[in-house]
């Protein structure tokens, strides 16, 4: 193939080079498994660059996901834990995992079961915004649960959620 795509054909190794030497390109072996193999002549290292700019791009572009941390304690009164749950929805909302952290001190370990309610609890009211990534389970003196944020549908699949049932509806009228 040429710089510009168009197909020159099946040439000789040699014909290839002398072409892309005469051009001031290099020939890029594209298909190596392919009966011919396939080249192309191309500036590689401009090929290169632009691969390397795309890749770089890509990696912009991809959001990174954060875990932020929210701290319970078995005793967490009702004005508290309501700020903490509102954090935690935000945190949720803005598409980040949120780690919930209750610890326990001094004899409140004997009472484990009440670290694991209040757990339930915040499980029960994130429910519809959260799934539960790490289910609690006990590290050293505190109690983790890990949740991750569901994920929004999109406009296209509203909209074609949304288009079947009209479909469907229209169809029931007519039947």
């Amino acid at each position: 193939m040429g710089e510009d795509g168009q197909q020159i054909g099946i040439v000789p190794l040699e014909h290839a080079l002398a072409a892309a030497q005469e051009s001031g390109v290099d020939l890029v072996e594209i298909a190596p498994l392919a009966q011919p193999p396939v080249c192309r002549l191309m500036d590689f290292g401009k090929f290169k660059y632009h691969e390397a700019k795309k890749a770089h791009d890509a990696r912009l572009k991809q959001k990174q996901v954060q875990v932020k941390e929210v701290k319970f304690r078995p005793g967490t009164d009702e004005g508290d834990y309501k700020i903490k749950m509102r954090n935690l929805l935000r945190f949720l909302g803005e598409g980040d995992k949120a780690k919930v952290t209750l610890r326990f001190r001094g004899r409140e370990m004997a009472h484990q079961d009440l670290g694991f309610k209040v757990l339930e609890r915040i499980k029960a009211e994130l429910e519809p915004y959260a799934t539960v990534e790490q289910f609690p389970r006990m590290e050293g003196r505190q109690l983790v649960m890990v949740m991750s944020p569901i994920k929004k549908k999109s406009a296209k699949d509203v909209g074609r959620s949304a288009g079947s049932t009209e479909t469907g509806a229209s169809a029931a009228r007519t039947g």
